[in-house]
């Protein structure tokens, strides 16, 4: 089963539940402050850290960026920018476990990434 922590600094119920819904409930999430999520992550407890803030990479990945490395994170959307399907999907396909967007990019980049990170662990 998919394990996902939600963290970041805005709209984490809404992340939640629209994570949860689109895997039919089907999905191990939790909801905890930045640093207990990345932690959770670092420990092996969740399997992917997802987060929201106003520029998508701040407030979103600060502590992931911190705690997991650089190379662990990627940013999906910032203002202005939302990144293509095929760089979201590689980026799961590269190993990363930790994303930012910004929150009012949600429905459009969420159902790449998840889409993604549900293919890589079935595959």
């Amino acid at each position: 089963m998919i394990r996902i922590v939600v963290g970041g600094q805005i709209n984490k119920q809404e992340i939640y539940t629209f994570i949860n819904t689109f895997f039919n409930n089907e999905v191990t999430m939790e909801i905890k402050n930045d640093l207990d999520a990345v932690n959770a992550v670092k420990k092996g407890d969740f399997d992917y850290y997802i987060g929201a803030c106003n520029t998508g990479g701040g407030g979103a990945l600060a502590m992931a960026m911190a705690l997991l490395g650089k190379d662990k994170c990627q940013t999906i959307s910032m203002p202005g920018k939302v990144f293509a399907d095929q760089d979201i999907i590689d980026a799961v396909k590269n190993g990363k476990i930790a994303f930012g967007f910004t929150a009012q990019h949600m429905e459009i980049v969420l159902p790449v990434l998840l889409k993604a990170i549900q293919e890589k662990m079935e595959g």
